[in-house]
């Protein structure tokens, strides 16, 4: 079985191009700068060029030497090189430095001036500018030592001849040195942001962050306070070299591992660190700083003899999006969801021997290379010279939603794994439409809730959440991205995972300096997820829950009178379906949004008007205007992704115009659609949430079709169908008067309200529902005669007038005579009179005597 991360492979020189490093380090192909050994005895430095897939010769030693680093500057005017010395043989007999750092003017080649020479490794780079100031000649370079310092020099340079470019006062270097830090345990510069995050230590462990500025001016722009084990540093070593982005740390055989990462779009930072395999366990902290919150994980890797191996290795910190994989070969495989952090089933855990990336290598060669703006990681390995691409496998996330549980495990166990595979298919990936209608096509094969969770509702919450947080960046703490935070109970299986233990600490006491907090960009937008996030959490339920509107919404439908709430509410659905409309007319498979249902409209309404207010209440900074917006787009979505699901069903099983038809019989494909529909229907009343109108009317269509009759009156005493009164015309329309219809059809009136089964008779062309208007109509009739005093029967005093004829003849010349009479006799019976009374009358009573038949 492979692991979730799929990595792609490919060779140096496909992956340079898109490099802006000038870092690289001997034996390695890193970055723009290459490094190779001569067959003459001599040691080459070049330029790769990733459009003529060519390296570009820049210095030649003539004599084999040992780089360990070297960079190159912007202007490709000076190359800094650090040299590992030989101190073997007869050189070890006169006094050498373990380390020589050299900085050379190769345009054209010429003056080579030594830095430092000292008996620790150095690291060099250049910084970037992002300026383009050509009237200025100078380069800046980072000195980066074992010893636990960095410094900064600034080299002036000048033209000699029009074309030579070369140090204005070399013999000066050193006093143009700037320590920039004085003592580290740890430190990681990265080339792409032009930051150097570094550990030190006092009191307590503290990381800071200096950021460059195209200026080449720097200065400290964040603290960090750090909770890390006794003495975790003692001796320095140079470890994960890599593009622009490399570490430095002091340890013994087995340090603590710490990476940071950011991601520029989101103003996001991550932290990661792990301590030393010890025990068979793994514990290893992932800090959140635009979370305000680190979370700690204790990971056990059991009793085998076979697995003391993996004391050697620390597990690798991989970032794909806002996901941070953590990966121990051959043991377990963690994907930690940055963005849903609160609970441990939206994080993918995988374990056992299975897990393996398909790297030919141990994970101890293996390095993580990262770019603020890229979305993923790249490994490389540093024994083949080889870098694999690391991303999310969709294929593999659908195979864990469609696997069965072993029978040795019960079902349970493996619903926390689908649940994150779930969460990370549709909120990750979820703009890709075949895969997410490879999820709904699941969904349909699998209709019935699991046991912990409804994967329905986890469809369409994680589905909005995505949509909404593509508008607005804001709405990540405020909006549902789950059904399983509105339990009351979580599931036992959903909040732990078996051999992994989880301690949570909510305040990281992060620290913003400087520039920072007056900056645009990234450190903008990571101070404001900061801010944000500890003033949310100050307050009560900052995330919306559909559920708290139930309360509402059984008020709202007890209201009989029309009242200025209820307008508002309609005014709401309007700004809602007028948005609706406007997409996707030219798709009319499903027939929804074509009838007036005053119950969905009246839910689209209020739900609109209460999500409205938790964002006002929440976030006030993005403006009323705004916020209006965000809301009347987040329902129409809703109903348009439930249209959408619909369509999708309705496609897979070609379904044609005929399912509308009541008086045909359902097939099996219509029974499978009628569940999903339920299905459907069960999940956003769980949630409180409105479905489109029209569709309890198509509901209702499907179940006449697909149920037998007594089941069909069950599903609507026990409340599962709602008739609406575009569905009963139909009913009483389109279906002949055959015994069994007439039975549903009395059958379906008795369980009506009053004033819906008087209206609804009106549409059935029957003698029973045409002695029934005739009773209400008469009984209307008389009731109005005797309200209305001082009326007198003008058929009394006309001759011919006979009391002892027939008392239907009697009774309709009554009515007749209040018809005359009345204002408007029509106002509540249309096309109803006492003529029509009379016909009746007497068709009933043939009926009765059997001379007609029904």
């Amino acid at each position: 079985m492979d692991s979730g991360l799929k990595c792609s492979r490919f060779s140096w020189d496909n992956q340079q191009g898109r490099k802006r490093s000038s870092v690289t380090f001997h034996r390695y192909q890193c970055g723009k700068v290459t490094c190779g050994k001569g067959a003459t005895g001599t040691t080459r430095i070049g330029k790769y060029d990733s459009n003529t897939k060519q390296n570009k010769l820049l210095y030649t030693f003539d004599k084999q030497v040992s780089v360990s680093s070297c960079s190159l500057n912007k202007e490709e005017t000076l190359l800094a090189v650090s040299l590992a010395q030989n101190t073997r043989g007869e050189e070890r007999l006169r006094p050498i430095s373990k380390c020589l750092t050299l900085l050379i003017e190769i345009h054209p080649i010429n003056n080579t001036k030594v830095l430092k020479a000292v008996d620790c490794r150095v690291k060099v780079q250049f910084l970037n500018s992002e300026t383009d100031r050509r009237s200025v000649l100078e380069s800046h370079l980072l000195l980066l030592t074992e010893d636990g310092y960095v410094d900064l020099y600034h080299v002036l340079l000048t033209k000699q001849e029009g074309y030579r470019v070369v140090m204005a006062n070399p013999d000066h270097l050193t006093k143009t040195a700037e320590r920039i830090v004085e003592d580290f345990n740890w430190v990681q510069w990265d080339g792409h942001t032009q930051r150097l995050y570094y550990l030190t230590h006092n009191v307590k462990f503290l990381m800071r962050c200096v950021q460059f500025y195209p200026s080449h001016n720097c200065e400290t722009v964040l603290e960090l306070p750090l909770d890390l084990p006794a003495n975790p540093f003692r001796t320095v070593k140079f470890v994960n070299l890599g593009f622009d982005h490399y570490h430095v740390e002091k340890a013994e055989q087995e340090p603590v591992r710490m990476e940071v990462f950011t991601n520029r779009i989101v103003g996001s930072m991550c932290v990661c660190y792990s301590q030393p395999i010890k025990e068979q366990e793994v514990i290893y902290t992932v800090l959140l700083v635009h979370k305000d919150c680190s979370r700690a994980f204790r990971v056990s890797l059991g009793s085998d003899q076979s697995q003391q191996k993996a004391t050697q290795f620390h597990p690798l910190f991989i970032p794909i999006g806002y996901f941070i994989l953590v990966y121990l070969q051959g043991y377990f495989l963690h994907c930690i969801n940055t963005r849903q952090q609160e609970m441990l089933c939206h994080s993918l855990f995988l374990s056992g021997p299975d897990v393996d990336l398909g790297l030919q290598c141990q994970s101890a060669n293996i390095t993580v290379l990262h770019a603020e703006e890229e979305s993923n990681g790249s490994l490389l390995d540093l024994a083949t010279g080889r870098i694999h691409s690391a991303e999310l496998s969709p294929a593999y996330l659908l195979q864990i939603l469609r696997a069965d549980p072993p029978s040795r495990c019960p079902s349970g166990e493996s619903e926390p794994q689908r649940l994150a595979a779930l969460h990370c298919l549709l909120v990750y990936m979820g703009n890709n439409p075949n895969l997410e209608l490879k999820i709904i096509e699941w969904l349909c094969d699998n209709v019935n809730p699991f046991e912990s969770f409804d994967q329905i509702q986890e469809f369409i919450l994680a589905s909005l959440y995505r949509i909404s947080y593509e508008k607005s960046l804001s709405l990540d703490k405020v909006l549902p991205y789950s059904s399983v935070c509105d339990k009351k109970e979580i599931p036992v299986c959903l909040s732990k995972v078996p051999g992994v233990s989880c301690t949570t600490d909510l305040h990281t006491e992060c620290v913003f300096k400087g520039k920072a907090r007056s900056l645009q960009g990234f450190w903008l937008e990571l101070q404001w997820n900061t801010e944000r996030t500890k003033c949310l959490d100050a307050g009560p339920n900052p995330r919306y829950r559909t559920s708290h509107i139930r309360g509402d919404w059984d008020e709202l439908r007890s209201e009989r009178k029309p009242s200025s709430h209820m307008t508002h509410m309609q005014e709401n659905t309007k700004k809602v379906l007028s948005t609706v409309d406007t997409w996707c007319l030219d798709k009319k498979l499903v027939p929804l949004f074509q009838e007036e249902d005053q119950q969905q409209r009246a839910l689209i309404g209020l739900t609109v008007d209460k999500l409205r207010e938790h964002l006002n209440r929440h976030l006030p900074r993005l403006g009323k205007k705004k916020i209006d917006s965000l809301v009347v787009n987040y329902v129409a979505k809703l109903l348009e992704l439930i249209r959408h699901m619909l369509e999708s069903v309705w496609l897979k099983s070609k379904l044609g115009p005929c399912v509308l038809c009541l008086t045909q019989q359902g097939s099996p494909a219509e029974w499978s659609v009628f569940h999903f529909m339920f299905r459907i229907l069960e999940a956003t009343r769980g949630l409180c949430l409105p479905l489109p109108p029209g569709y309890h009317t198509l509901l209702s269509v499907f179940a006449v079709r697909v149920l037998p009759h007594h089941t069909f009156l069950q599903y609507i005493d026990h409340g599962v169908l709602q008739l609406t009164e575009t569905f009963l015309s139909r009913l009483m329309t389109d279906l002949d008067n055959s015994d069994a219809n007439e039975r549903l059809k009395f059958s379906v009136l008795k369980r009506l309200p009053e004033p819906m089964e008087q209206r609804i008779y009106h549409m059935w062309d029957h003698p029973v529902s045409s002695a029934s208007i005739s009773r209400n109509y008469v009984r209307t009739l008389l009731e109005k005669h005797s309200k209305n005093k001082g009326f007198a029967f003008t058929g009394r005093d006309k001759p011919g007038f006979r009391p002892e004829f027939l008392p239907l003849t009697y009774l309709a010349k009554v009515l007749s005579d209040i018809e005359e009479q009345a204002l408007n006799p029509f106002e509540e019976q249309e096309n109803v009179d006492a003529r029509f009374v009379e016909e009746t009358a007497l068709k009933q009573t043939l009926i009765l005597l059997g001379y007609e038949e029904k």
